[in-house]
């Protein structure tokens, strides 16, 4: 954080992958008001589709999602500059998500292509060394052209001492894994949980409580919630549709809020953000919110603020949300940005 205000790092597809971005771009957020003003494009890199930082160090990692899959490494300068740390090879195809355990140690990605799970380890600047595993994921659903195989879509670590949990869409699956920090591999808990068929998981949310989870599914349109046990098993409490919109839904991103109370689910196709009560059994939807665009891909909470990336709209929406009631109302005109696909405050 400047003087001047919060810097925002928002990433997109290039034209490797069909896209219109040069890069990583860099925007000021004013936590008063929640204005983002773009700084303009700071990493040249191709389609780094998700980005997360680093929790100690000023690292911002990003995904090449690419046929022959890497991520690249950025150590971040006081207004949102980036300057390479190192880029490596994942080993599997397109990867599209990434995390960095609590301890700083190692990075993990999602391999959506590869249907794979990588593992690199971080040295003390926060670089990317030679990878220390690469987990195959094995099987198919029943959707033949979006579940013909595995496919990885995130990586969430346990922010305790529990298991890293691996979102697979082509196997209609969550993985449970335990990293050994020494040897950097991944031990995985047997038996994976499995949703019903044709889900198509992409995305999954913790509650702060530690014992809630939910995971939308991209192919049915769903939110199911799940019971988390303190072995690290996941118990399904049961399902809810992801919007009450007309029209072909395919949710996207999912996040809890800060205190717990709200639950947000990006729409793509019926361009909304959807917001549930999280406080009984099952998720309640208490409202649909319009975000301007088709093709909301991904979504950030900050402060009193959310921003919603919207890939085909070429824009950033920025939103107040109501500390009471947990709906976002827009503030201002949309920020243009070119394929935004991920924005990290």
């Amino acid at each position: 954080m400047t003087g001047q205000g919060e810097i925002v790092h928002i990433g997109g597809y290039t034209a490797h992958s069909g896209g219109r971005a040069a890069g990583i771009v860099a925007a000021r957020r004013d936590p008063v008001s929640g204005e983002l003003t773009p700084l303009g494009t700071v990493a040249v890199t191709p389609s780094p589709s998700f980005l997360a930082r680093h929790p100690r160090l000023p690292v911002l990692y990003a995904v090449n999602e690419l046929p022959d899959g890497q991520v690249s490494a950025f150590r971040v300068g006081a207004d949102g500059e980036l300057t390479p740390l190192g880029t490596r090879p994942t080993g599997g195809a397109e990867p599209c998500h990434l995390a960095v355990v609590p301890d700083g140690g190692h990075l993990v990605v999602a391999n959506y292509g590869g249907g794979s799970v990588t593992v690199l380890p971080l040295d003390p600047d926060g670089a990317p060394g030679e990878r220390s595993d690469l987990v195959q994921h094995e099987g198919h659903g029943p959707d033949r052209e979006r579940q013909e195989r595995a496919h990885a879509h995130m990586v969430n670590p346990d922010p305790g001492q529990g298991p890293l949990l691996a979102v697979d869409l082509g196997t209609d699956s969550i993985y449970r894994y335990d990293l050994d920090a020494v040897s950097g591999r991944l031990v995985p808990r047997a038996p994976r949980v499995r949703t019903a068929a044709g889900v198509g998981p992409r995305h999954l949310a913790r509650h702060p409580d530690g014992r809630r989870c939910w995971v939308a599914g991209e192919l049915d349109g769903s939110v199911t919630a799940y019971e988390l046990t303190g072995d690290g098993a996941l118990h399904q409490r049961g399902r809810v549709e992801a919007s009450d919109r007309t029209g072909p839904v395919q949710p996207s991103e999912i996040a809890v809020g800060p205190d717990g109370r709200f639950l947000y689910v990006a729409n793509r196709g019926v361009g909304t953000v959807a917001v549930f009560a999280v406080a009984g059994e099952l998720p309640e939807l208490v409202a649909e919110v319009d975000t301007g665009g088709e093709w909301p891909r991904h979504f950030a909470l900050a402060g009193e603020h959310l921003y919603v990336a919207d890939e085909r709209a070429d824009m950033i929406r920025v939103f107040r949300v109501d500390a009471g009631t947990g709906v976002p109302a827009p503030v201002g005109e949309p920020v243009a940005v070119t394929s935004p696909t991920c924005v990290v405050p």
